[in-house]
């Protein structure tokens, strides 16, 4: 076991970092990786099934399912930015992270987790269209806006993982090299500087509001235009069915940034870096985990895609 480093170390002396572990018992070891590697493989399952299902179904070549299918795209990404990392760490019982591997695990990470925000943005947007002006849906929602809502979403993405990565490159020296969570969280990795703390929270509390709070104060207004369209509809039926169009997107977007916020209030709030380790396993792998779950369960034309694929397949 590593000793916890309590010391300053310059930057050119700094080449690794130490990954906080789950838990320090040896005989819940195999429990965990096989627990992980089961959600791992269980979760690029479930993903891959919805694009597959997505692409081989004609049906669903619509805006609405190109978007999940490359929601689910970023879901794998997302996941496996880190859970692999750990699952191996686990198996090998080391904790150690190389200075570049961090960096490069933090870029990637914000990357999938910003995608993941912007497509649930673009998504809400889509349904916003597809209720509220309904005859014009395909028009307004053609293949180019679709692709120019990707690429942006990807360029945003992008934009935000390499401001922090410029972040961290400018810190001169780090107060500790532990972290307490099982990958290198972009937060936690800035509050090891020791220097320009200042520059760095003004600049991530900046982030934050335009690459947080700014896309979710978008999903909050579309569904309030998409509540107020569907409770004007004149039958009971009309808004069930309405309704039933955004309810698994809705279900998403509530487990992300619910669980999100967790983990943010547990290391705000919380004292303890093992609970704070817990709350970001929710966040990067229950979530992910569930959104296959939740959309083929609640739809039935993917239900009826990825079942036509399996027995096309087999």
């Amino acid at each position: 076991m590593v000793s916890k480093l309590h010391r300053t170390e310059n930057l050119t002396s700094v080449s690794e970092f130490f990954l906080m572990e789950l838990s320090d018992d040896p005989e819940l070891q195999p429990f965990l990786f096989g627990l992980f590697l089961s959600m791992y493989l269980g979760i690029m399952l479930g993903n891959l099934l919805i694009i597959l299902a997505v692409s081989s179904d004609s049906h669903l070549h619509t805006p609405m399912y190109f978007f999940l299918s490359n929601l689910s795209l970023a879901d794998i990404g997302f996941i496996s930015t880190t859970v692999p990392k750990m699952i191996v760490d686990i198996q090998t019982h080391s904790r150690v992270i190389s200075y570049e591997g961090c960096l490069t695990q933090m870029c990637i990470f914000i990357i999938f987790v910003c995608m993941d925000d912007m497509l649930l943005t673009v998504m809400a947007y889509d349904r916003f269209v597809a209720i509220c002006h309904p005859l014009h849906y395909l028009v307004i929602m053609n293949s180019y806006l679709c692709r120019f809502f990707i690429f942006v979403s990807f360029f945003i993405s992008l934009l935000d993982s390499q401001l922090h990565n410029l972040l961290v490159l400018q810190v001169t020296c780090f107060k500790d090299l532990e972290m307490s969570n099982f990958y290198c969280d972009p937060s936690q990795l800035l509050d090891l500087a020791c220097s320009n703390t200042f520059t760095n929270n003004v600049v991530r509390y900046f982030a934050v509001a335009i690459f947080g709070f700014l896309p979710f104060s978008a999903i909050i207004f579309s569904y309030y235009k998409i509540l107020s369209s569907i409770l004007r509809l004149p039958s009971s039926g009309g808004r069930y069915r309405a309704f039933s169009t955004c309810g698994s997107h809705l279900a998403v977007v509530c487990l992300f940034y619910g669980t999100g916020l967790c983990v943010y209030l547990s290391s705000a709030v919380s004292l303890s870096p093992r609970k704070d380790a817990v709350a970001s396993v929710v966040y990067t792998v229950v979530t992910p985990m569930l959104n296959p779950f939740i959309y083929s369960l609640r739809n039935s034309d993917v239900k009826r895609a990825m079942m036509g694929f399996l027995s096309k397949a087999t």
